[in-house]
Parts: structure tokens; sequence; C-alpha cells
């Protein structure tokens, strides 16, 4: 059974840190692309975060998060990260990890990702 799974989201202060992770199982992330996604309160849409192609060879960060995230996999492991730092209230948000076989150029669209997790909610607020 494909599953991935978030953890490490929660309560921080801006200008904070925090590390989400993503644990796959099921199958192997390995030759997947992986990417993180939010979607912030009131929104109907998810917003591509970070993401990462399928060979590691590309990745992808919203303008809004340059800087600040960094995403980065653990094939051996099986095992997504994103380690957020001087974070915003604007950057509050459930986050989603999610995985799809797509080897083309656009692996930082939604619709490339048939594999999503439950989501971990992320509060930036003092």
């Amino acid at each position: 059974q494909v599953q991935l799974v978030e953890s490490g989201g929660g309560l921080v202060q801006p200008g904070g840190s925090l590390r989400l992770s993503c644990a796959a199982s099921g199958f192997t992330l390995r030759g997947y692309a992986i990417g993180w996604f939010r979607q912030a309160p009131g929104k109907e849409e998810r917003e591509a975060v970070s993401c990462v192609s399928f060979t590691g060879g590309e990745i992808y960060y919203a303008d809004s998060v340059k800087g600040r995230f960094t995403i980065s996999r653990d094939n051996a492991k099986n095992m997504v990260y994103l380690q957020m730092t001087g974070l915003k209230p604007e950057d509050t948000a459930v986050y989603f990890c999610a995985a799809g076989q797509y080897t083309g150029s656009y692996y930082y669209y939604e619709g490339i990702y048939d594999s999503w997790g439950q989501g971990t909610q992320v509060t930036v607020s003092s």
C-alpha cells in the first residue's frame, strides 16, 4: 500500500524554524518526483512550495520561500524533508508531501503527483 506520512508541523513564532518530514512506505522514492505543497487557510488551491525532479537534479522553490526553505531527500531512508527557517505568518498552512512517477520538466505542477500525504499543520504566530 502506497503511503506518505508527514510529521513535524506545529506552532512556531515568526522568525522560527521547523523541519517537516515525510515518510514513504509501500514504494521507493527513488525515481519519483517529490514535492511539498501547502494550502493556506481559506484558500481552495494548494501552492507548490518546493519540488525535486525524479533525478534529483532539478529543484524548484516558490519565490516566497527561496532562501528560507530547503528540500532534501534521503533515498536510503525513503524520506523527504523540508527545512523551514525565517518563518513568517504567511507561511501558515497545511503542508502536504507528494510523490509522482513523472520524468518530465514540469515536476512542480500539482497535477503530476498521484500520491499524497494527509498533511501537517504549520502555524506561525506570536
